[in-house]
């Protein structure tokens, strides 16, 4: 269930709120005069949110790509591929 609390809280009672999104995991939703205004999560879940963005982003272009080109590889091929690039990537 979502919290959704009056933005005024934010000031009124933060540690609260900082509790609530770091415990949960789940953002609180802050409305003034009765609309939604903000959302306040914790960093790492606005973390995941971006990681999870990334890796939607990477499925669509592999998706364009694979829809767009016949060429296909192997599970071997591309594992054996990534092997090679690893053990011939400089020491950094």
């Amino acid at each position: 269930m979502p919290q959704i609390r009056p933005v005024s809280d934010l000031r009124n009672n933060f540690t609260e709120i900082s509790k609530i999104v770091h415990e949960s995991n789940e953002p609180v939703f802050l409305t003034k005069n009765g609309y939604g205004d903000m959302v306040v999560m914790s960093i790492e879940q606005y973390e995941n949110i971006q990681q999870n963005q990334e890796i939607l982003m990477k499925l669509k272009e592999a998706e364009h790509e694979a829809d767009t080109s016949n060429e296909r590889f192997s599970h071997s091929e591309v594992f054996n591929n990534l092997r090679m690039k690893i053990r011939n990537r400089p020491n950094s």
